[in-house]
């Protein structure tokens, strides 16, 4: 995986990575995983699943609150991270370094697009307070 300063960040902090095999590896925030403090659960969206940019299509629980995760990008869910169903707390760990479910981008040219929507670290940083 990249690392965060190659991220896309959206305005409801989840970030996107664009790797190697042209899947968006999607994960939250070090804002959001601290905004919602001790992660307990986390309800992932289902394989094979169409989404849109911005669409809710996943929900992250704590003590504190439940939260809508929404996709970066468009596409289709193609995998889920295991390691979120045994232990959902890694997030609060680490978050840029957990994923949580992966998106194939419907086509290059949306995915282009799209991404031009989603902020850099330094700009997402400075609007979130982080």
């Amino acid at each position: 995986m990249k690392t965060q300063d190659s991220f896309k960040f959206a305005e409801t902090h989840e970030w996107a990575s664009i790797e190697d095999d042209g899947l968006a590896w999607v994960g939250i925030s070090n804002h959001a995983q601290e905004a919602l403090g001790d992660v307990m659960f986390f309800q992932a969206p289902k394989i094979g699943q169409l989404v849109q940019q911005g669409e809710a299509v996943a929900v992250i629980e704590s003590v504190k609150a439940a939260s809508d995760i929404h996709a970066p990008i468009s596409g289709e869910i193609v995998s889920l991270n295991a390691e979120m169903d045994a232990a959902p707390e890694i997030v609060n760990e680490k978050p840029y370094a957990v994923w949580l479910f992966k998106i194939k981008p419907t086509s290059k040219e949306t995915l282009n697009t799209e991404l031009g929507i989603l902020m850099p670290l330094e700009k997402y940083s400075s609007s979130a307070g982080a």
